[in-house]
């Protein structure tokens, strides 16, 4: 009887084996798939229970050099870097140094409104406080030099507020950069020192850190742009990281954001507790440096970030243990689709290989039944379509413009996310009232509005 007992774990082992395998080139596949179609270009870590199944370069860190993507190639993560600050601050309020309800006039006694902002509001982006990344002339002219506390508080001080404290939702930087300041003046040390001291060497993040303009070319990923479509092989300049700071100032590895999401995992930084309500809504989906969402019915805890030639993606399940970090040095706009791709099959899920779509050409007279104004209701988007070039281009509301590229008569995809499709319908009176859209499988409905 042990003897069987014996033989059934060991061939229990081998099938494990054999389906982390098949689990680890399905993922691969996938990311081949997108970088083929250059729509991945960096580093993709996908971990499970303490197992990682896919950790990989794809494409070019350095064109020039022809240097490839590795797995531990370093990229700027961004607006990743929330997170980090946000749990910084949540230590030290564990360690009564400060509370979520302090008000900021507390630390800056002359801010306008200042006695009705809380930590907490900056923390959820509910401030109000005016997101200083808005300024185009400064972030165009001034972003990649370096800037002192008072030029950057200086943007915003003194702008209205967008909303009342608490009363509404609007993503600012501003309110992470007066969280870096407010750490530097709690724990009498710069912010970049204490971030090394309670996160990045108590955890070996060895190959995070804030200077990413002085690394090593053969260790950093060259961030590139594109003029039209995926063409992307401008140089794109760096933003000096006393600009983006605490909103967005880290490099990292994909081994390093893991190595972070296991200390969060394993509650070795703050409680248990306190972590909960770090994942628990605020408004708008975000938390505590957190975007919440759920799949699979599942619950996601995430963040996403973007700079000059720079896209980045880290999406955590926390109670299967999963952690998917997705590093590009291209500013390509569809990495929560991938994201999204990696756990249909870490959770046997139907998904979509991407492929190449040939585009076909409509006259202009066809392309303008489709200008307008739609509302997709269930994504509460607004999206108006115009013809430039002789394009249909969309622009939905507060997000980036995208060219469209007919494949059907009325069937278009992204030109630079070919698995974004929307095709536009007919409706009782005739007219292409009705619009479809198609986010690789996800499908949502929208009616013309004007």
């Amino acid at each position: 009887m042990k003897r069987i007992m014996i033989t059934l774990c060991l061939w229990a082992g081998i099938f494990a084996e054999i389906a982390a395998q098949n689990i680890s080139q399905k993922l691969d596949e996938l990311m081949n798939a997108y970088a083929q179609n250059r729509e991945f270009n960096g580093t993709v870590l996908v971990a499970r229970k303490g197992k990682i199944l896919l950790e990989k370069g794809y494409g070019y860190q350095n064109i020039e050099k022809l240097l490839s993507n590795s797995a531990v190639t370093l990229y700027p993560i961004a607006s990743i870097t929330k997170t980090f600050t946000a749990t910084l601050i949540l230590k030290l309020a564990e360690q009564r140094l400060l509370s979520i309800d302090d008000k900021l006039s507390k630390y800056y006694p002359d801010f306008p409104s200042g006695d009705s902002i809380s930590i907490e509001h900056l923390l959820t982006h509910t401030s109000g406080i005016y997101n200083y990344t808005n300024e185009l002339e400064f972030m165009l002219n001034e972003a990649g030099k370096p800037a002192s506390e008072q030029k950057i508080v200086a943007i915003f001080k003194n702008k209205p507020l967008d909303f009342p404290p608490g009363k509404g939702w609007n993503y600012s930087n501003s309110g992470y950069c007066l969280l870096g300041y407010i750490i530097e003046k709690v724990t009498k040390m710069p912010y970049y020192s204490a971030v090394r001291k309670y996160i990045f060497e108590p955890y070996k993040m060895n190959n995070s850190g804030f200077d990413f303009v002085g690394q090593a070319i053969e260790k950093k990923a060259m961030g590139y742009y594109s003029d039209a479509g995926k063409d992307y092989n401008k140089l794109a300049p760096l933003e000096d990281s006393s600009v983006v700071y605490a909103a967005g100032a880290i490099y990292s590895s994909a081994k390093d954001l893991y190595k972070w999401h296991q200390a969060l995992q394993q509650h070795r930084l703050i409680s248990k507790t306190l972590a909960d309500k770090a994942y628990t809504p605020f408004k708008h989906n975000y938390g505590y440096g957190w975007i919440i969402d759920s799949l699979y019915h599942k619950k996601i805890v995430s963040h996403s970030g973007g700079l000059p030639g720079y896209r980045s993606n880290f999406v955590r399940i926390i109670e299967d243990d999963i952690c998917i970090v997705l590093l590009n040095n291209t500013e390509i706009p569809g990495l929560s689709m991938i994201s999204n791709g990696l756990l249909a099959i870490l959770y046997n899920q139907p998904y979509k290989i991407p492929t190449a779509k040939k585009a076909i050409t409509l006259d202009k007279s066809t392309l303008e039944r489709y200008v307008g104004s739609y509302e997709v209701a269930q994504q509460k988007l607004i999206i108006q379509f115009k013809i430039e070039n002789n394009q249909l281009v969309a622009y939905p509301f507060h997000g980036p413009r995208s060219v469209l590229m007919p494949f059907a008569e009325s069937a278009f995809f992204d030109i630079e996310q070919e698995q974004v499709e929307i095709s536009f319908e007919k409706d009782s009176t005739g007219n292409f009232n009705k619009l479809t859209l198609n986010f690789n499988g996800n499908i949502r409905t929208g009616y013309r509005i004007q």
